[in-house]
């Protein structure tokens, strides 16, 4: 991959994470901060992809598979704890967990 190619890989994944990060903080229902944490991942493993793609190695790609295996981990456990605040506060708003007590 030549130069200018990974410079815009680069930065469409820096936009990406930048888009995630900025629905992660100013979102407050749990499925979209859920959902703009899988953008930044995907932006994450994109950034490897690029880097293992200008120096020529399968780095980037073997961190790619470890991305998605985070990501494919994460969605399970994620989605129960979504389920569980929503069947104990019947809504999907992240400030109603501070009210969970032990």
């Amino acid at each position: 991959m030549s130069g200018p190619l990974v410079v815009h890989a680069v930065m469409v994944a820096g936009i990406l994470f930048a888009l995630g990060l900025t629905g992660l903080l100013a979102r407050r229902n749990l499925l979209f901060m859920l959902m703009s944490v899988e953008v930044m991942l995907n932006a994450a493993g994109l950034g490897f992809i690029a880097a293992g793609a200008r120096w020529g190695a399968p780095d980037g790609q073997v961190m790619f598979l470890f991305i998605l295996t985070l990501a494919a981990a994460e969605v399970p456990v994620a989605l129960a704890l979504v389920l569980q605040v929503h069947r104990r506060f019947h809504t999907l708003d992240a400030d109603a967990v501070t009210l969970m007590e032990g």
